[in-house]
């Protein structure tokens, strides 16, 4: 940086997310639809004060994520893909995820001079605010998975672990580029409606299982040839995540395969900037968890006697990768 301006940018981010967590929240979007509405009719459609409704709004056009003409507002085509419920493409839970956040992002100051958590993990919760969690882990899984599972090569591989698979969608894209694979979903009781309905939409029920129970508790249901971790021990402690992976390992057949994918920070720690600043984000809503650096994995992969192991040639949208080890 090279200037204050960039410094007081970064102060005030905030001002630009809260803009768009508002508009979704309110469903802005979807109310405006594929219509060209002024601020009174959008005020009106969604009950709210119109002088709020008319700046709002004007930020989200300054925003770019509306269009004004002739005091009329629309939905830009980009808006209408992603921030419109109607769409298939919509982004709106993990948006709702990320205002939820937002209250726990206030505390920060607090979170780094107790190392207590400030605010209870979404993964953990229930009813709306679970719902939203579950939502958004599907989005951002379908934003990257139907590309991605059919460059892995699974041959031989007949049986699946999803462990802390949530709404299912890894399992059910492994499922469906797979066709002779049975996959299993091990996650708490409270994600197999979710699943199930998900499991349901993509007609994978003759290949795709859910088995509830906790995974830091309960043995996992029987052995597999492949165990998939995705973002889960990001959640965990260290200690926590080294039994995990052990665990993990022991439901592995001879020569099976389990991939870690996660925010995988370099050897400093202080990079990528997502898997750096995403640790804070642990700090906020867990005990001990945070984004771990691949040395770290690849430690815990070898005290569980997984010794090969290698990155694939992947970087998610939000700078994921994957650590793949063979038993």
């Amino acid at each position: 940086m090279t200037h204050p301006g960039q410094i007081l940018g970064i102060s005030g981010a905030y001002w630009r997310s809260s803009v768009l967590h508002a508009a979704v929240n309110l469903d802005l979007f979807t109310l405006v639809g594929d219509e060209s509405l002024t601020a009174p009719q959008i005020s009106s459609r969604v009950g709210a004060h119109e002088r709020g409704t008319a700046t709002l709004l004007n930020s989200v056009v300054a925003l770019g994520l509306m269009q004004k003409k002739d005091g009329k507002f629309s939905n830009t085509p980009l808006s209408l893909q992603y921030l419109s419920s109607e769409s298939p493409s919509y982004v709106g839970p993990m948006i709702k995820h990320h205002s939820h956040l937002a209250r726990a992002w206030v505390k920060l100051d607090e979170a780094v001079k107790t190392g207590e958590p400030v605010q209870r993990s979404s993964s953990g919760s229930s009813g709306a605010i679970q719902d939203a969690f579950l939502r958004g882990m599907h989005v951002l899984a379908m934003g990257i998975a139907p590309q991605l599972v059919p460059t892995i090569d699974l041959e031989g591989r007949n049986t699946l672990l999803d462990l802390g698979g949530g709404p299912g969608t890894w399992a059910i894209q492994f499922a469906l580029a797979n066709p002779g694979l049975q996959a299993t979903i091990f996650d708490l009781p409270g994600s197999r409606p979710f699943a199930e309905k998900t499991i349901g939409q993509f007609n994978a029920s003759d290949q795709v299982v859910f088995h509830g129970g906790d995974f830091t508790v309960h043995d996992l249901p029987g052995k597999f040839d492949v165990a998939w971790l995705s973002h889960i021990l990001h959640g965990e402690d260290p200690l926590t995540c080294r039994s995990l992976v052990a665990k993990a390992v022991d439901a592995l057949n001879d020569r099976g395969l389990i991939f870690i994918h996660e925010f995988i920070l370099d050897d400093d720690g202080a990079s990528p900037a997502f898997p750096a600043i995403f640790s804070l984000n642990m700090l906020l809503v867990t005990r001990g968890g945070r984004s771990y650096r691949q040395l770290e994995l690849q430690d815990m992969l070898a005290q569980a006697g997984v010794t090969k192991t290698r990155i694939l040639d992947f970087v998610g949208p939000t700078q994921s990768r994957i650590l793949v080890g063979e038993k």
